[in-house]
């Protein structure tokens, strides 16, 4: 028994090419079409007369419309998850949902010069991509087991890697469609993709380790949460809240929620995090279109593909942090713990907005400053993302109770909906001239920096009352 339990393969699961080629061509439809979607709607719907007086205010409209997109697709997320762990399982979910998914590529192709039918493709493609997501990424950890997860964080890191390798094309082909012929080719040739890598999926169906619905059933998160919460008057001195529940619940079933709500105290400062780099999608490519474009090494970059150097460094840099710098640090004596790795993401992620803070200022004084000045924001926000998400992404897998894994990836999920809601909301608030109207020029992006400080500072306060529970199989 004893032997069975420490033996280890270094065989890794069949069903992972699969799962990553599945990622590569859905995320190439996804940020291939995110790509131009901000300047695209200044441009066609916004300030089609490009009338300089009328930009700050159509970049704006834009930014509300493109951040809620995100906030809704990274909602879904959680409806995904819900009817994979309860109802479904995530193959059915996962295969279902990608077929809508390319229902919506299909509108925007077809729909470019009409905002209302535009938006309608945009919300499914919002709930496609959403409610898929989380179901993707717990799928990958699904397929190990006690003897090959030790494997597991490299093929979250390949993971990540596809990710970024379907990013990368995209955002270096789909400006240049866009650019030479028009809106339907360049939205329709991310909807070809997302129809690959739903094929893609479905060929692997017989490779998968699929993980029944759990089904509902009391011993769940919501309901001891809400029993506990509704019974707080009978909690003892030195008791902790939830326990209450356990004269009601399978007393193990309670401690997988307290393990929830450790992971929920990381989850609760992630949101500023993506309120700042979702930017970089958005705000960041409005930015880029105002400065000098010429690379001074033979090409001059789109507006658009300047954003491609943020999955370019991810790629060049995730082996070199899984190989060389995480195992370097743990030679010298330095845990590196996930808490510390993201931690230090959360700062890096502010230096990248002083730059871009700074960049603007230039631009407001009426200069043109280099395209470069950018890209080293791009290196600086790369680095910081691997430390926050791809570190969270595993933080929330490995501690996320076994019948609650799709739901706990969707929670993580959830941070970027509220990230994006936020600077939905602020965006809203600048079209209507209210509070954040002041927000103008280079002040909006020094506001975010000094956001993510200040989370940063409650975050360390906080995070040394946090405890692991690792549940992994």
């Amino acid at each position: 028994m004893n032997k069975d339990y420490i033996k280890t393969s270094n065989k890794y699961p069949e069903a992972v090419p699969y799962i990553i080629g599945n990622e590569a061509a859905e995320r190439f439809s996804y940020y291939g079409m995110r790509s131009i979607l901000s300047t695209f709607l200044v441009a066609q719907f916004f300030n089609p007369s490009h009338n300089p007086q009328l930009q700050e205010m159509a970049e704006a409209q834009s930014n509300e419309k493109v951040h809620l997109f995100v906030a809704i697709a990274y909602f879904m997320p959680l409806v995904g998850a819900l009817l994979a762990d309860w109802f479904w399982g995530k193959y059915k979910v996962i295969l279902y949902v990608s077929i809508l998914y390319c229902f919506g590529h299909l509108m925007l192709s077809v729909f470019e010069q009409n905002l209302d039918l535009f938006s309608f493709g945009l919300l499914i493609i919002a709930i496609g991509a959403g409610g898929i997501k989380s179901n993707v990424t717990a799928n990958v950890g699904d397929q190990f087991n006690k003897s090959n997860r030790h494997l597991m964080d490299k093929v979250y890191s390949w993971f990540y890697f596809s990710i970024n390798l379907g990013s990368v094309v995209s955002n270096i082909l789909i400006p240049i469609i866009y650019d030479k012929y028009g809106a339907k080719w360049a939205f329709g040739i991310p909807g070809i993709l997302m129809a690959l890598a739903t094929l893609t999926f479905y060929l692997g169906r017989k490779k998968y380790v699929k993980v029944p619905p759990s089904g509902i059933n009391k011993n769940n998160f919501v309901f001891i949460s809400v029993y506990a919460l509704f019974n707080l008057k009978k909690k003892i001195a030195n008791q902790h809240w939830l326990d209450v529940a356990k004269n009601n619940f399978e007393p193990q079933k309670v401690e997988d929620v307290k393990a929830v709500y450790n992971i929920l105290g990381v989850f609760a400062f992630i949101p500023i995090f993506w309120a700042l780099w979702d930017q970089n999608l958005a705000e960041w490519v409005l930015q880029a279109a105002k400065l000098d474009l010429n690379t001074h090494i033979g090409f001059v970059l789109l507006p658009e593909q300047v954003q491609v150097f943020n999955p370019l460094f991810l790629i060049s840099f995730i082996p070199v942090f899984t190989y060389i710098v995480y195992p370097y640090l743990a030679k010298k004596g330095f845990r590196n713990t996930p808490i510390q790795r993201i931690g230090a993401g959360f700062l890096l992620t502010a230096l990248s907005f002083v730059i871009i803070a700074s960049i603007q200022t230039s631009i407001d004084q009426g200069g043109k400053p280099s395209v470069w000045w950018q890209i080293l924001a791009y290196l600086i926000l790369a680095w910081g993302e691997i430390l926050v998400y791809l570190t969270g992404l595993e933080y929330a897998y490995t501690n996320a109770p076994k019948t609650m894994k799709s739901t706990i990836t969707a929670l993580f999920l959830a941070t970027v909906s509220i990230g994006n809601l936020l600077v939905s909301y602020i965006n809203h608030n600048i079209t209507e001239k209210g509070f954040f109207a002041q927000l103008s020029g280079a002040l909006y992006f020094w506001f975010f920096a000094g956001l993510m400080c200040v989370s940063f500072v409650l975050f360390v306060l906080t995070s040394k009352n946090l405890k692991e529970t690792k549940y992994v199989d």
